[in-house]
């Protein structure tokens, strides 16, 4: 399911045109440290959805001429020496607090739940990141937090996110992030901040992400 997720996020990233023809299977099993039979899993799991081809005695084909669905569709962070990876996320808090005065004005409450998480690329640490939730779509427990946000919003909250405004630039790294972070609090480094927006006009989220720039590069495609 992790290969076939990160193959979805690279086709709704763009790295995976219509019509283009995927290596051969046992060097695509190579590049994800698997084996064959196990790439041939995912790969099903592909076709399935309609997003592939399997040609006998040619290979496999992009077939996504339809706008394509992922839980990481807006996720816009990729390995710095290669692109792509799967996002992970390690939580290192949620809170019930009011919104601090350096947010933008957004939402419909004056408190949000704040989610602290040191984000990843596969196994590579990359970013710490400050997620808010509007109060006013309502709370999560932390027992109910997934990898991806949005997929727990849809899930606990029957929320879904369907547009983003990203604000690329520089910022220093927050006191509370953890030792464990590549770059030490202070530091400065690139920095994103986001609004979100699901099936009403006033954003439903906030959030703040300092990431590492010899590990990671935003990437926004147009296709």
């Amino acid at each position: 399911m992790q290969i076939s997720e990160m193959m979805i996020r690279d086709l709704a990233a763009g790295r995976l045109q219509d019509g283009q023809k995927l290596p051969p299977e046992r060097e695509l099993a190579r590049l994800h440290g698997t084996t064959v039979r196990t790439l041939r899993k995912a790969l099903t799991v592909l076709q399935d959805q309609g997003l592939i081809e399997r040609r006998h005695g040619s290979g496999n084909y992009v077939r996504s001429g339809e706008r394509v669905e992922s839980v990481y569709s807006m996720f816009r962070l990729e390995h710095a020496d290669g692109g792509g990876g799967l996002p992970v996320a390690q939580v290192l808090s949620v809170d019930w607090l009011p919104k601090d005065e350096l947010q933008p004005e957004w939402g419909g409450s004056d408190h949000g739940t704040r989610f602290r998480r040191l984000r990843f690329l596969d196994r590579t640490m990359i970013a710490v990141e400050e997620i808010w939730l509007d109060g006013a779509a309502g709370r999560i427990p932390r027992e109910a937090v997934q990898d991806s946000l949005y997929l727990t919003y849809k899930k606990a909250l029957k929320l879904w996110i369907t547009r983003a405004e990203d604000r690329v630039g520089i910022g220093r790294v927050p006191d509370w992030s953890p030792p464990e972070f590549t770059l030490s609090p202070g530091t400065t480094t690139a920095y994103i901040e986001r609004l979100s927006w699901a099936q009403t006009t006033t954003a439903v989220e906030f959030s703040r992400t300092w990431y590492d720039t010899e590990k990671a590069l935003y990437v926004q495609r147009l296709i």
